[in-house]
């Protein structure tokens, strides 16, 4: 099985009050190579915003591969390791469930806004998305190449 990398954000600019505007993006990492990849969502709250993220990175995945998720969302990697309880969000959860069914995942917290370069580069694009209403494929691209050849 490959290894891959799947770092993720999601961000809900308004989070469920007025006009939401939410974003999912997801950075995959094999052999030092990285690509993003993203969704507009609309109306979503962050919370959703984030299960998204790590739904649309393993859906990316062409192959099952033995994946090391990175999210700094707690309510996603405790949700999915087993230590949290599914209360609300559950058409998000199985969107999610469906993603991650074929891979073997380590799921590992990543604490935002902490200088974490792919975490804030995924972090950007979420924002960026959610505010424009749309995914550019050519940002995502750019900010994929600044990482440059990197291991996690």
């Amino acid at each position: 099985m490959k290894q891959v990398t799947i770092v993720c954000d999601g961000s809900s600019l308004g989070n469920g009050r007025g006009n939401t505007r939410a974003a999912a993006v997801a950075v995959l990492g094999f052999k030092g190579f990285w690509k993003a990849v993203g969704e507009y969502l609309g109306n979503a709250t962050n919370q959703q915003s984030e299960i998204a993220a790590a739904a649309i990175g393993l859906e990316n995945l062409k192959e099952p591969c033995r994946v090391k998720l990175l999210s700094d969302s707690r309510y996603v990697v405790e949700t999915m390791g087993g230590t949290w309880k599914r209360k609300t969000n559950h058409d998000w959860w199985r969107r999610l469930d469906k993603a991650a069914a074929k891979h073997d995942i380590e799921w590992q917290w990543v604490k935002g806004h902490a200088g974490h370069e792919i975490q804030e580069i995924a972090d950007l694009a979420a924002r960026k998305i959610a505010g424009d209403g749309r995914v550019d494929e050519s940002i995502l691209d750019d900010l994929a190449a600044s990482i440059g050849i990197k291991e996690l």
